[in-house]
């Protein structure tokens, strides 16, 4: 497995409108609610043989900055794979490593069926009016010969 690191991951949240608050491992480990500005922090952590980082959410709206963190890092463009509940970790943090490709596959599947009742609506739409402007040409070249 990849290993992850803290200022990649950093990166991407601030490029999606974050704001990381360069907090020090101990002031992570005080909790999300000493905070005035909602943010983020990040530091590297070692599963087992493999390099993951922890991201934590802070200040007032911390539930609200944990889902942007998870929505961001999940994105297709990002390709992270995003995990709560671990040991070790507190309740406003997870930990994010590089998704593998079958998981990348298998979220890009889910949105594909979440997305397939509205994709077919829209072509469906799509079919309605090409055959009505089809309609209305053969109406108007008919029309035209009278005259």
């Amino acid at each position: 497995m990849r290993s992850t690191r803290a200022h990649t991951i950093g990166r991407h949240l601030v490029d999606g409108g974050l704001i990381d608050l360069r907090l020090t491992v101990k002031e992570q480990e005080a909790g999300p609610g000493r905070y005035e500005t909602d943010g983020f922090a990040s530091r590297q952590v070692h599963r087992g043989e493999t390099l993951m980082v922890a991201v934590g959410a802070y200040g007032p709206n911390w539930l609200r900055t944990l889902e942007e963190i998870s929505s961001r890092l999940e994105a297709p463009h990002v390709k992270c794979m995003v995990t709560g509940k671990i040991p070790g970790l507190g309740i406003h943090e997870v930990l994010v490593r590089w998704a593998t490709s079958e998981e990348l596959q298998a979220r890009k599947a889910a949105v594909a069926r979440r997305q397939a009742p509205l994709v077919a609506q829209l072509q469906q739409q799509e079919r309605a009016a090409r055959a009505a402007e089809e309609r209305q040409a053969l109406e108007d070249a008919g029309q035209n010969s009278l005259f």
